[in-house]
């Protein structure tokens, strides 16, 4: 058991004559088990280095060993849910040392990805997809008549998501060789909520007890094994030894703990399911700062003491929307609805109906897997709704899978959804009771992070959804939308520009633009949001509709996914820095031949 997280790296001798499981392979069982401990230390360390997912990765050491071990991968096909877990996969198949440069730029992804090794069977970073992928490589192999194995590591939050289920119930009608591992540690980012959990508990009891429950997953057409210690690896071999071999779906259930092997992990599951790097000792701390999803929370509360038909619904992400002190100030009227966005949007639409006021507070990534659901569910019916779309824009190290570039695009094309986005804390609050008084859906998408630790003043300071003018200049004219004003302030300075808080994608200010719009003046639009789609192409609409013919320059987001770095990074890369957004309207002006 481990205390403290290793600031130096540690000796691994048995770990470092382990390039691949192909090495792997050759060890015994004692040898294994020694290998665990030593894969447990390292991964202590390179987290302790870079930051980044942590509790999972240290509760899968065993599974992780016991599989490479039985399976012939990357022959075989392993799909990691979420990927959360995936640190001692990646140590095992040839990137122990390249660890250190987790979540980095031009470093390891923090996430199984296809191009990165010829080990990672599936790309991942979204919940509840393995079932359905590793089904899908099962029917490939069985259809090119290849005899190959098909697994799929799934957590028990994973479990309680309905796309887990369609694939288990397609499963059971293929007849397909297709291995689930259920990896139950009682536990996702925030506590699990449901019947599902309520279930694996009672199972876990009957186990105790000298029963085994296994209903559910039979009534599936499943065969199910378990529940065992996920910890023991003889026996995790062993029973892989047994189960892979036979025909048709099969379910392994295990029982493993969260942050296995390091004491304050296992007791704070939830504050470690991921870690910050270790700062050097004598480096002065900087002051918390508050972030938008902070005064989200706080709006949130403070809004609910008058308000009593305030409703929050969260799908399994009370910690990260920051909904801990709503949902204990009022619990009768928070929602966690467990890793199931498409229910979490057409319950909003029910208790809209029934009277109440739905605030959901949601990631743009995640939102994405209830679009049909916001559609036919809620805008079709004209409902009253706050969509509180937090992580919009670019996020940093987790990536492409979780960068919220397009929900813009995909709210800006339906009728009557107005969509907000706040550049400062206390644009965000008036948006949100902007949005509260409302009639129909309004989204305010607001970033990871904190705002500019310096921002300009208005020079008009109008009731939403109109604009703010901020400066105005001799040359063109630059229309921010969100939370990059402070760069635009700066580039507007440098080339003597008027600038203007657009505040609202949908509607735009149409009045504001007519009145300072000058014929022939170059028109730049900023947002932190794909290129493609967004608040830059309503501005382009309008234009033509009106029959302007002033040039337009988009800026955003490029056309590309952006790989994981730090968001300062990623703004850097994209062009959105002051320096780039200025580089970026000299490229226009005086293009290169």
């Amino acid at each position: 058991m481990f205390d403290t997280l290793p600031e130096l790296p540690p000796p691994t001798p048995l770990l470092d004559r382990v390039q691949t499981p192909v090495e792997l392979r050759q060890l015994s069982i004692p040898q294994l088990s020694q290998l665990a401990e030593e894969l447990r230390h390292w991964l202590l360390y390179s987290v302790g280095q870079t930051g980044g997912h942590f509790g999972a990765g240290l509760g899968v050491v065993e599974l992780t060993l016991a599989l490479h071990y039985c399976l012939n991968t990357p022959e075989d096909f392993l799909v990691w849910d979420v990927g959360h877990q995936c640190y001692p996969h990646k140590i095992i198949t040839g990137r122990k040392d390249q660890m250190v440069t987790m979540r980095q730029r031009f470093g390891l992804a923090p996430f199984p990805k296809r191009d990165e090794s010829i080990w990672d069977s599936f790309g991942t970073g979204h919940s509840s997809t393995s079932i359905s992928a590793a089904l899908g490589f099962a029917l490939a192999a069985k259809l090119k008549g290849e005899r190959k194995h098909s697994v799929a590591v799934i957590g028990d939050g994973a479990m309680t998501a309905g796309m887990a289920f369609e694939a288990m119930n397609h499963a059971a009608h293929t007849d397909a060789n297709l291995l689930v591992i259920l990896n139950d540690n009682d536990m996702s980012i925030s506590p699990n909520e449901g019947g599902f959990a309520t279930y694996l508990a009672k199972n876990l009891r009957n186990r105790i007890s000298g029963e085994t429950s296994a209903a559910l997953f039979e009534a599936l057409a499943f065969e199910y094994t378990g529940p065992i210690d996920g910890h023991d690896l003889p026996t995790l071999i062993h029973t892989l030894k047994q189960i892979l071999p036979r025909k048709g779906p099969q379910f392994l259930h295990l029982v493993t703990c969260k942050g296995k092997g390091y004491a304050p992990a296992e007791a704070d599951p939830v504050g470690f399911h991921a870690i910050t790097k270790i700062e050097p000792v004598n480096q002065p701390k900087q002051p918390k700062r508050k972030r938008f999803c902070n005064i989200f929370g706080e709006w949130l509360v403070n809004r609910a003491k008058t308000d009593s038909q305030l409703v929050a619904i969260t799908p399994a992400m009370r910690e990260g929307s920051d909904l801990i002190a709503f949902s204990k100030l009022y619990p009768n009227r928070y929602f966690d609805v467990a890793i199931a966005e498409q229910h979490a949007l057409t319950l909003a639409a029910g208790l809209a109906t029934g009277g109440m006021q739905p605030v959901v507070a949601i990631y743009s990534t995640f939102l994405q897997r209830g679009y049909d659901q916001l559609i036919h569910d809620i805008a079709i019916q004209k409902l009253d709704l706050v969509l509180a779309i937090d992580r919009a824009g670019l996020v940093g190290e987790d990536g492409a899978t979780h960068a919220g570039c397009f929900d813009i695009a995909f709210l800006r094309c339906l009728p009557d959804v107005q969509i907000l986005t706040p550049s400062s804390h206390d644009e965000l609050s008036l948006m949100l009771d902007y949005a509260r008084e409302t009639s129909g859906v309004v989204a305010v998408r607001y970033p990871r992070g904190s705002e500019a630790s310096w921002l300009p003043k208005a020079k008009t300071k109008r009731l939403l959804p109109k604009a703010n003018l901020i400066r105005e200049g001799s040359s063109h004219l630059l229309l921010n939308f969100g939370p990059l004003l402070d760069q635009a302030w700066k580039a507007a300075e440098e080339l003597d520009m008027s600038l203007v808080d657009m505040r609202s994608v949908k509607p735009l200010d149409e009045s504001l633009l007519t009145e300072i719009l000058k014929p022939g003046q170059l028109i730049i639009t900023l947002e932190d949001h794909s290129v493609m789609g967004g608040a830059g192409s309503a501005v382009s609409e309008w234009l033509h509709k009106q029959g302007f013919n002033n040039p337009l320059l988009i800026l955003g987001i490029p056309d590309r996914w952006i790989e994981h770095a730090s968001r300062e990074e990623q703004l850097l890369s994209c062009r959105l820095d002051a320096l780039g957004i200025q580089r970026s309207i000299e490229d226009y002006l005086h293009p290169v031949k």
